[in-house]
């Protein structure tokens, strides 16, 4: 059977970090890598790339159609691809699947699209293209909502999770076209690779522990010195909690120096308490890349603020990680979290901590309550009519305290503070050393841009024209 699966373009980016950090479809190459594994002809197209799905669609002729959707944000474009694969080829079998879509599928739940994967597509797609292909009933394959002439059905759940170590390693060649436009800030090409799946945390803005019941999964030691081994020198490691098992974490970076693996560059994701209690850990990891960087979740920069998200970690712990990951030379890339209920005080907070611990590679992103989080659940009065666009973490949902104009002053002031400050582990002239000729352009880019999140105007700018885009919502200027 000819199947094609498909990555949207996001849409809206004009704000925030995300055009730094284009990477690979890894969900659709594991996708992807299942079915191969069955006999199917497989194509991936990355539409970031080359817009189009119809193009697409024409070319492969495909009986089964996969798009992820791994953010709210892309709902609606989601639904927009959706469309424009069933002009195309009115007969193909639309699937959605991805993290965004299994955490919340009621918005995707429209004429175009025929079934919404709700767990781990890996073991629920083959099942799928099988039932296609031999004429058998939909409702049994496990892990859909599934459109009927009755309505949309939920089908029976995975008897159980599946293990990662049954998934084959990922299809990367099929997207081997665009493997120099997968790129991370300078590096580039960037693999992303996955050793574990879930979080045992229970962060109320996240639906990651919501949706994989608090547990986390992980795939042997061989699998992943495997792909560490047969991926290129720049590594983003796209666990939610890297290190989570510290025993297997240990035992993982002998293994990968026994096969003599160094990389030019790593970056995982964790948390501050782990680090804290994991000295041995860090510095086990360490010699395995010339540049070793940790995206940390901070999110706020105080014991109070902490505990409003249900971190289950202190600001005690935010310092001590930050110390202990220098002293051992890696890099800290941080986020925090920004509440339109602020006051102006708690701006003031956060940027005393950020130039305090010169966290000059910080990144702000506004509190925004998330589909399939309870955050969601308890604010959707505040929420009614805006855009799933809007729901990227850059726009306000609602009216904040100090008024869209004060508010967004301030948050272009807190991006102005972090991105002029050469303070820290890095001094300017160090990163001047890591860049190449041919990186020029890219870094003028990088500067253009960042000018425009040190501008309330723009954000302002952007903010009242989303108003007028939202239907139920107010327009200033307009009447």
């Amino acid at each position: 059977m000819n199947i094609l699966l498909l990555r949207p373009h996001p849409g809206n980016d004009r704000f925030g970090l995300g055009p730094f950090f284009r990477v690979e479809p890894l969900g659709l190459e594991y996708i992807a890598a299942a079915l191969l594994g069955t006999g199917h002809h497989v194509t991936i197209a990355d539409l970031r790339f080359r817009p189009g799905a119809a193009t697409w669609v024409r070319r492969t002729r495909p009986r089964l159609v996969g798009i992820s959707c791994l953010h709210s944000l892309e709902f609606d474009r989601v639904l927009e691809t959706a469309r424009e694969v069933r002009l195309a080829s009115p007969e193909a079998f639309i699937v959605v699947g991805g993290h965004a879509a299994a955490a919340f599928p009621a918005p995707l739940e429209h004429d175009p699209i025929d079934a919404i994967m709700v767990d781990d597509g890996e073991e629920a797609v083959v099942r799928l293209a099988a039932s296609l292909e031999q004429g058998g009933e939909l409702a049994r394959v496990p892990a859909l909502r599934l459109k009927t002439v009755d309505g949309w059905i939920t089908t029976p759940p995975l008897e159980e999770r599946t293990s990662l170590d049954l998934v084959p390693l990922p299809a990367r060649n099929l997207v081997q076209r665009h493997r120099n436009g997968y790129h991370c800030l300078l590096f580039k090409p960037v693999w992303l690779i996955e050793t574990a799946r879930g979080c045992p945390h229970r962060c109320s803005f996240c639906s990651v522990w919501q949706l994989y019941g608090r547990t986390c999964r992980e795939r042997s030691i061989a699998a992943v010195v495997e792909d560490f081994a047969t991926c290129g020198d720049a590594i983003f490691v796209a666990d939610d909690l890297f290190w989570y098992n510290p025993e297997r974490s240990l035992e993982l970076a002998a293994a990968l120096k026994r096969r003599g693996v160094y990389k030019r560059w790593i970056l995982v994701q964790t948390r501050t308490d782990l680090i804290r209690r994991s000295g041995e850990l860090m510095a086990a990891w360490r010699p395995l890349a010339k540049d070793f960087d940790i995206f940390l979740g901070l999110e706020a920069a105080s014991d109070d603020g902490l505990t409003g998200l249900s971190k289950d970690a202190g600001i005690g712990d935010s310092i001590e990680a930050v110390r202990i990951a220098r002293e051992l030379r890696y890099g800290i890339n941080g986020n925090f979290l920004v509440d339109p209920d602020w006051d102006e005080a708690q701006f003031r907070e956060l940027w005393a901590f950020v130039e305090r611990h010169g966290l000059q590679r910080a990144g702000f992103t506004i509190l925004t309550p998330l589909p399939g989080t309870d955050y969601y659940q308890s604010e959707l009065a505040r929420t009614a009519g805006q855009p799933w666009a809007n729901f990227d973490m850059h726009h306000l949902l609602w009216e904040p305290r100090l008024g869209a104009e004060r508010f967004f002053e301030l948050y272009a002031e807190t991006w102005r503070r972090s991105i002029l400050n050469t303070a820290g582990n890095k001094s300017l002239m160090d990163w001047v050393r890591q860049v190449r000729p041919s990186q020029i352009p890219y870094i003028i880019w990088v500067l253009l841009r960042t000018q425009r999140m040190m501008k309330p105007a723009e954000y302002l700018r952007e903010h009242r024209a989303s108003r007028c885009r939202a239907p139920q919502i107010p327009c200033e200027g307009k009447k």
